[in-house]
């Protein structure tokens, strides 16, 4: 670690005043909580950067063996309040077994609330200005008839100021249970929706965007070189890697919402633009690489090349990565959700994500009684129908040992990879995503592969941890977000609890890591990683409602 700098040192030493605890472990939830703007006479600026501020610990300790720190920044340096939220923490908390695992969940559930909306307008409170089309082109083609107006959330990754649509949306899902409980959260949701909307519309071929042009806040540059096409506007982009799970992350982001809350006010003008925009979307990548009738190339609609000496961050043959065959009804993913380049573009994950979240869109629409509703959720589910029957086809292979299983990355040739990457969507939460149950049995032999060393290369084991980690870190880091996701997709509670320590054990700053070296747990990368704490706390809350003994003092199911 480095130094403190002397802005954080002076916060580190204001928390201990200011922290919004008793002097003991012991949370005491203090309802009379007011978020930021509450008091006028707190200057913002003495609020440390959270990226400095979480890289060092904060008392008061936990009273567990390994007495893990509050990192919850001052609460009128947080970004959102929601008394929804602060009960979940000490329902959650007052009845847990270990008091470092009530720590860690203190700290992880609000992460998103308490240090990622940096902006979120309701529609009404006068917070932005829509700025003039000249400012920000809000969609290259066609009218821009109702951009940017209603409810609008800027969500950021953590210590990068820019909104990645597959982030965000996993950011936000602890919270989707309250947003029926909480109009804040519910008008928190929305705002999300509607900004994704906007994102789809601008560049759907793009991962991760600037903050909205009423935000006020100003475009960042990620300090790369990359030619792409279709071109995109750099003040309205961050990164442009084609990702096919950021469009999946889009519909899941409403999906979730509509079924917890059952509220449509996210269907308006632009959320069906942005629909048929990520269909125009996948009629493109579902094309072949050479035309089925002559032969000949055809030129993806997206080409990406950044100059770099690391392989997984461009991709190669101009752009266009490793041909690929017609007629397998699979979709087309340039890079994972690593952010790293497909080897062989029909990324099985993102396509069985892709079939899941656009059958339930298509549910949402069935309820409709406008034809036009009706007519898109054919279309919907006939793209979901296709996906699903090219990944059983195609994406299924034999092995000598585990039997047919799930391959990674087909190219409709024959040629397969056979690995899992931590990153979500992965093979391993293919039930997370509802496409298979857990009991079904390609996924079982899927399973027991990729959680082997001998069956997936980036399962990593060492003398501290383990777990899948991916070539986005390298062959020494494990990411604990797969042993998060190997706890929700078991039935058994050794395996689960084993899990669930391994990633307790990593976590001595009291904050889920993005990696950890599996024999030095000391060495990390990044000590705050919003998503992660977000899939913490959503395995915590899964087993509160189906494994309580687990965690709790009692075995009574608690469900938001």
């Amino acid at each position: 670690m480095g130094r403190l700098s002397r802005a954080s040192l002076f916060l580190s030493l204001l928390s201990g005043v200011l922290a919004p605890v008793s002097a003991d472990s012991e949370l005491v939830w203090d309802s009379t909580e007011k978020p930021l703007t509450g008091d006028s006479t707190f200057d913002k600026a003495a609020c440390p950067n959270y990226a400095h501020y979480a890289a060092y610990p904060h008392r008061p300790l936990s009273k567990g063996p390994l007495a893990l720190p509050f990192q919850r920044p001052d609460r009128r340096c947080r970004t959102f309040h929601s008394d929804a939220i602060e009960k979940v923490i000490v329902d959650i908390t007052s009845r847990m077994k270990d008091p470092d695992l009530a720590r860690l969940f203190e700290n992880t559930f609000p992460s998103t609330t308490d240090t990622t909306i940096r902006f979120h307008t309701n529609g009404k409170d006068g917070k932005g200005k829509k700025p003039p089309p000249s400012q920000w082109p809000m969609g290259a083609f066609g009218d821009n008839e109702g951009a940017w107006e209603g409810p609008h959330s800027f969500v950021i990754t953590g210590d990068i100021l820019a909104e990645w649509l597959r982030d965000s949306t996993n950011q936000l899902s602890p919270y989707q249970a309250l947003a029926k409980k909480d109009p804040r959260i519910l008008t928190l949701i929305l705002g999300a929706i509607n900004t994704q909307s906007e994102y789809v519309i601008e560049s759907p071929y793009c991962n991760a965007f600037q903050p909205p042009p009423i935000s006020g806040l100003a475009p960042s540059m990620n300090g790369q070189d990359d030619t792409v096409h279709p071109i995109f506007e750099p003040s309205a982009v961050f990164e442009c890697k084609y990702e096919l799970d950021s469009l999946g992350h889009f519909l899941a982001l409403a999906n979730d919402f509509f079924e917890h809350t059952g509220n449509r006010e996210f269907m308006n003008k632009r959320w069906y633009k942005a629909v048929n925009t990520l269909l125009e979307v996948l009629g493109a990548q579902s094309e072949p690489t050479f035309d089925s009738e002559t032969g000949r190339y055809r030129p993806n609609e997206y080409t990406f090349q950044r100059q770099t000496t690391t392989g997984t961050e461009t991709l190669n043959l101009a752009g266009n990565g490793n041909p690929l065959n017609n007629g397998t009804g699979l979709i087309r993913s340039a890079f994972r959700p690593s952010d790293d380049a497909t080897i062989f573009g029909f990324f099985i994950p993102a396509n069985a994500m892709m079939a899941t979240e656009l059958k339930r869109t298509a549910t949402i629409l069935k309820s409709s009684d406008k034809k036009s509703d009706l007519d898109l959720a054919e279309t919907l589910q006939g793209w979901s129908r296709n996906i699903t029957k090219g990944i059983w086809e195609h994406g299924v292979v034999p092995t000598r040992k585990y039997g047919d299983v799930f391959a990674y990355e087909v190219d409709g040739y024959g040629s397969s990879l056979l690995m899992d990457d931590a990153n979500y969507p992965s093979l391993l939460a293919l039930p997370l995503m509802g496409f298979v149950t857990e009991k079904d049995e390609v996924y079982q032999n899927t399973r027991r592969m990729l959680l082997e060393k001998t069956g997936n290369p980036y399962y990593l084991t060492g003398r501290e941890f383990r777990g899948i980690g991916g070539p986005h870190i390298g062959l020494q880091n494990a990411w604990p977000m797969s042993l998060l996701v190997q706890a929700r997709t078991s039935d058994d509670d050794e395996e689960i609890m084993e899990c669930v320590k391994l990633v307790l054990k990593s976590s001595k700053l009291g904050l889920i890591h993005e990696s950890v070296d599996v024999n030095w747990p000391s060495s990390y990368t990044r000590s705050w990683f919003a998503w992660a704490n977000g899939v913490f706390a959503g395995t915590i809350l899964d087993l509160a409602k189906r494994k309580p003994h687990l965690i709790f003092k009692d075995a009574v199911p608690y469900e938001v």
